[in-house]
């Protein structure tokens, strides 16, 4: 059986790489598919002794935007990039054993933004659109409804509890997403003192950037963009030093990067502000980094400048060799932010492009960590108004045309297709011919059915992928908030440890590892 499977997997490893992909002749043998379904049902009966070793470590991927559409998208765009059709492609994440929906509304909005779902995600709270870090009794913009509403999150019940803690973004290391795991505010858009209402500031509201580094006293791991809002207004920036738009935006003339280095230079500790300072550094030897790569978002990973930006998987592995040296663990929240942007500007191939690089990151984390100690869980903080259809045939490449005409205006159509955004054209009354332009180009704009300058979110359900200890707890449908408590749970930390605790009153932990597969495990890292 295992030979035959090995045979069918090798042919259409073959076939794939023969060029353009056809319909394999494979596939018309009941065989095949009966083999694979044998295969992955011995699997699932494995799946049957459940992992309940206490989690060492935790990694939460969290693709912004990355609705159930996007990543079958994503899938195929995989594959075609490996000149396979895509489909029967597999993403890192549809390899783990379990998967859940979560239900994505924040109280009060049926649609959801990033704000309100990254604390739920992350402090187990769900809360009002436009807010992070406190609950629904905090009302967006009203600096005098933050104290005494603030809710704590999974990357300070780690910390707490003595093991490292890392944020990783596409994004500003201050957006919505990232910001929710340390700052408490009632505006997402507060980056900076510059971008807050005088009374807010005079009212004692803060910043998001100034929490950064005030709430949480040394998180160990910070890497993203946002470098901007660290400096001085009007302070030149050290890679685009004549362009105004990327100034310091700080009012209280504060240079937040300068006071880490000063609070932290008794300590192992880095600023890194570019790809080849990245990657110059020996994990081994660094405790604590600070790495703000651009004064705003990172590029796009198909516009990055592979020679000075990192992308999300070189972040992503370094992070992990500087936190796991903690013998206590880590905490790891990696965001791939820009999916959401991509969409937003109906320029679904970048949003793709993201979504491939989050999955390769996947990929490279669960290489140096282990199935044993770590739970990693991915997903989403909500979904877009992005689809694919049209009855394309099998290996039709992701981004090309349905293969019809529309049969009311007689003109041809892409695939991908948004419910709205930007893509909207009308030419002499009449729906833009796509034939005419390269619908394959990278900032492509798809057609939308409704004209808006920004394309917004879905509210339907997303897909969480779980593995390692406990991952079993994510299953069915659940509200976004169960997602930290289960983490917390399988970890023991924050209020859930009762469960982790032995007759003398002592942490009791099961062990990770039989010693073969500890030592198998150690082998991998150290090679």
């Amino acid at each position: 059986m295992k030979l035959t499977f090995l045979l069918i997997i090798c042919s259409c490893l073959a076939w794939g790489g023969l060029g353009k992909p056809q319909f394999p002749d494979q596939e018309k043998d009941p065989l095949f598919w009966n083999t694979w379904a044998q295969h992955t049902l011995k699997n699932a009966l494995t799946l049957q002794k459940l992992n309940q070793n206490t989690a060492k470590n935790l990694i939460l991927f969290l693709g912004d935007g990355m609705g159930i559409p996007t990543v079958t998208a994503a899938r195929i765009l995989k594959g075609q990039l490996s000149g396979l059709s895509g489909e029967e492609t597999q993403l890192e994440m549809d390899k783990f054993p379990f998967v859940a929906l979560s239900k994505t509304y924040n109280t009060n909005a049926q649609v959801s933004d990033s704000a309100g779902t990254a604390t739920a995600y992350l402090c187990g709270v769900k809360a009002n659109e436009g807010t992070v870090g406190v609950s629904a009794a905090a009302v967006r913009s009203q600096c005098n409804t933050t104290q005494g509403n603030e809710v704590t999150s999974i990357l300070r019940w780690a910390k707490e509890a003595g093991k490292s803690v890392g944020i990783v973004t596409t994004t500003r290391v201050n957006h919505a997403t990232p910001s929710a795991a340390y700052a408490h505010c009632v505006d997402r858009d507060w980056f900076s003192d510059g971008e807050m209402p005088a009374e807010a500031v005079q009212a004692g509201c803060k910043d998001i950037a100034r929490q950064l580094f005030e709430n949480i006293p040394n998180i160990d791991v910070i890497m993203g963009g946002g470098r901007k809002y660290m400096f001085p207004k009007n302070q030149s920036d050290v890679e685009y030093p004549g362009e105004k738009k990327h100034f310091g935006t700080r009012k209280d003339g504060r240079n937040l990067v300068e006071e880490w280095t000063n609070r932290m230079k008794n300590k192992k500790a880095k600023y890194v502000w570019n790809k080849k300072e990245l990657l110059s550094l020996n994990p081994n030897n660094v405790d604590y980094i600070l790495g703000l790569f651009e004064p705003g978002d990172l590029p796009y990973n198909l516009e990055r400048n592979t020679e000075t930006d990192p992308s999300l998987t070189e972040m992503v592995e370094l992070a992990i060799k500087i936190l796991r040296k903690n013998p206590r663990g880590f905490y790891l929240l990696v965001e791939g932010g820009r999916i959401d942007h991509g969409h937003h500007e109906g320029k679904a191939k970048q949003a793709l492009h993201e979504a491939v690089e989050m999955d390769r990151a996947i990929g490279r984390a669960d290489l140096i960590t282990s199935i044993y100690d770590t739970m990693t869980v991915v997903t989403a903080d909500h979904s877009h108004m992005f689809n694919f259809g049209g009855y394309t045939p099998r290996g039709n490449t992701i981004f090309g045309l349905a293969p019809m005409l529309s049969d009311v205006d007689q003109k041809p159509f892409t695939a991908i297709l948004y419910g709205n955004g930007p893509g909207f054209k009308v030419i002499n009354g009449l729906r833009e011919n796509v034939s005419t332009l390269d619908y394959q180009e990278n900032n492509y704009q798809a057609q939308s059915a409704v004209p808006l300058r920004m394309e917004t979110h879905g509210g339907e359900d997303v897909a969480v992928f779980a593995k390692g200890p406990m991952a079993h707890l994510l299953h069915g449908v659940h509200e976004q908030n169960y997602i930290p408590h289960v983490m917390a749970y399988a970890a023991c930390i924050g209020q859930n440890r009762d469960h982790c605790m032995s007759s003398s009153g002592a942490f009791s932990l099961s062990p990770a590892l039989p010693s073969m597969a500890a030592l198998l495990t150690l082998t991998r890292l150290l090679c």
